[in-house]
């Protein structure tokens, strides 16, 4: 009995194991970039004013944004909140930040557990190392950003569609879609889980041997679809809609497009066709290269090469993808590609937090790449098979050890976070120190007002009228701008460091 226990007991705790060292890792991380952090995110400010007021008006945050990182912040700050005083705006934001970081940790166990399916439980755990490690999906766990708690039902989901797709029951697709549901409330990408699903049943009655048929197949879609409705169509009753905000507005930018194009061209239909048809490669190709750059800067260049080879290695063979968990991945990361150049056709633009995910879901292959990396630095021409082994082994630990010194290296470069604008804090404490409560601050950086606990306003060309202080960021040398009214100034002092020359400049109309 015990030789057949043992072995399970034994993976069972390598396992353990393997997560109690990232996530200690991760944790230690996570908690230095929160208590040397200077400046939480401009979306942090939007993001924890909708939890404050949450309790007051519940209907008016689930209306105007998805609700579920709001939400889960205000759960946090409520249980903080029994053990100390929870009214301060500084518990406010640690409330954010270990809402962030704790979404990041338990991701983790999905993410394991995704990755040992998918190349083993050893590069698995390299595979997070990577992870945990890579600068800004690190600071991006210590913010107050939604990247992470989007990550946490999206992989959880991924895991449950895996053991979905494994066992064929149908309350495990359910358990799926109703987790997709969720994080639904929390970014609506999380409904990709529902489209790999359906995919995935769609294909599988035509493989032989799948041992799922058609009617099968068709009552696990519905088990999925229905657990995912259950949560997701009360959020999109009570918000009064049902596609994202984004989506719409990309839908109505088509439609514009299309109603304004060759009617207001001075071309003909044919050259109009031909210059159309130009923009938009020239587009995509504009957008191939940002993605890939941007996936480079969030593997801080040196994995990149990695990632390739490893990605090359899995998914070369169509017949393995189809038949296992790969497809999944696959299919997960041909979605994000395809979103990423649409945002870019579209929007202008890619950030790093949008193909975060692309990261997340595909850093096991790296350890994969590194492997053959590492064979062919080996050699091939060795007599000694052991000797073979050795070099490759050492190989590959070189490679990962120039990878992770080059994360830190940028990690002690990033930190602490946002380190170059303490002038904006220093800005914050003059403003609730020498201003009144229900004095109106005109700026072009909400932040500052947030941080002075004052009503701040943006403002482009004119001033609101209602402002009383305006606060300007000024290069060393330039001059007060025209407000279009009478002002003082009252104090200035540098955005970072001098060696900026930038500075924060405070304004009092008169």
């Amino acid at each position: 009995m015990a030789a057949i226990t043992s072995p399970g007991r034994s993976r069972a705790g390598s396992d353990l194991i393997h997560l109690l060292i990232v996530s200690a890792i991760a944790a230690l991380l996570g908690i230095y970039l929160i208590c040397t952090s200077v400046l939480i995110t401009e979306d942090g400010t939007f993001f924890i004013n909708r939890a404050r007021i949450f309790a007051a008006d519940p209907m008016y945050v689930i209306k105007a944004h998805p609700p579920g990182y709001p939400i889960l912040i205000f759960s946090v700050h409520w249980l903080a909140g029994l053990f100390s005083d929870g009214g301060s705006l500084q518990s406010w934001i640690y409330s954010a930040q270990a809402t962030t970081l704790l979404c990041r940790l338990l991701s983790l166990i999905s993410l394991y557990f995704i990755g040992k399916s998918l190349v083993g439980p050893v590069r698995s755990f390299w595979g997070l190392l990577i992870l945990i490690m890579l600068p800004y999906p690190a600071e991006f766990g210590s913010d107050v950003i939604r990247e992470w708690p989007h990550i946490l039902f999206l992989s959880t989901g991924l895991l449950l569609l895996f053991s979905a797709c494994r066992s064929g029951k149908w309350w495990m697709f359910a358990a799926a879609g109703m987790t997709a549901g969720l994080g639904h409330i929390v970014r609506p990408e999380c409904a990709q889980i529902v489209i790999y699903g359906l995919l995935w049943l769609s294909i599988r009655p035509f493989l032989r041997r799948s041992g799922v048929g058609g009617g099968k197949a068709a009552c696990l879609a519905l088990a999925l679809v229905m657990g995912f409705a259950i949560p997701a169509s009360m959020y999109m009753k009570a918000r009064g809609g049902v596609l994202p905000t984004r989506l719409q507005q990309f839908i109505d930018r088509c439609r514009s497009s299309e109603a304004n194009g060759p009617e207001e061209s001075r071309f003909g239909d044919m050259d109009y066709s031909i210059c159309a048809a130009s923009a938009v490669s020239g587009d995509v190709l504009d957008a191939c290269g940002t993605l890939a750059g941007r996936l480079a800067e969030n593997l801080v260049y040196v994995f990149f090469p990695a990632l390739m080879v490893g990605l090359y290695c899995h998914f070369r063979r169509w017949r393995r993808i189809l038949v296992t968990e790969r497809f999944h991945i696959c299919a997960l990361f041909f979605l994000y590609v395809v979103m990423m150049l649409l945002l870019y056709i579209k929007f202008g633009y890619i950030s790093r937090r949008h193909c975060m995910p692309m990261v997340v879901f595909t850093v096991f292959y790296i350890p994969v790449g590194l492997e053959m990396i590492a064979r062919w630095l080996s050699g091939k021409n060795r007599a000694n098979g052991e000797c073979l082994r050795q070099a490759r082994r050492r190989w590959f630990l070189i490679l990962m050890a120039i990878g992770l010194c080059v994360c830190v290296g940028k990690l002690t470069r990033i930190s602490p976070m946002r380190g170059d604008k303490r002038g904006y804090i220093e800005a914050a404490n003059w403003l609730r120190c020498n201003t009144s409560e229900g004095d109106v601050i005109a700026l072009r950086d909400l932040r500052i007002a947030f941080y002075a606990e004052r009503e701040g306003l943006t403002y482009g060309r004119n001033i609101p009228l209602k402002a009383k202080y305006v606060v300007e960021i000024l290069d060393e040398n330039q001059q007060q701008p025209d407000f279009g009214r009478a002002v003082e100034e009252k104090a200035w002092m540098w955005v970072g460091d001098k060696e900026a020359n930038k500075r924060v400049v405070i304004y009092e109309f008169l």
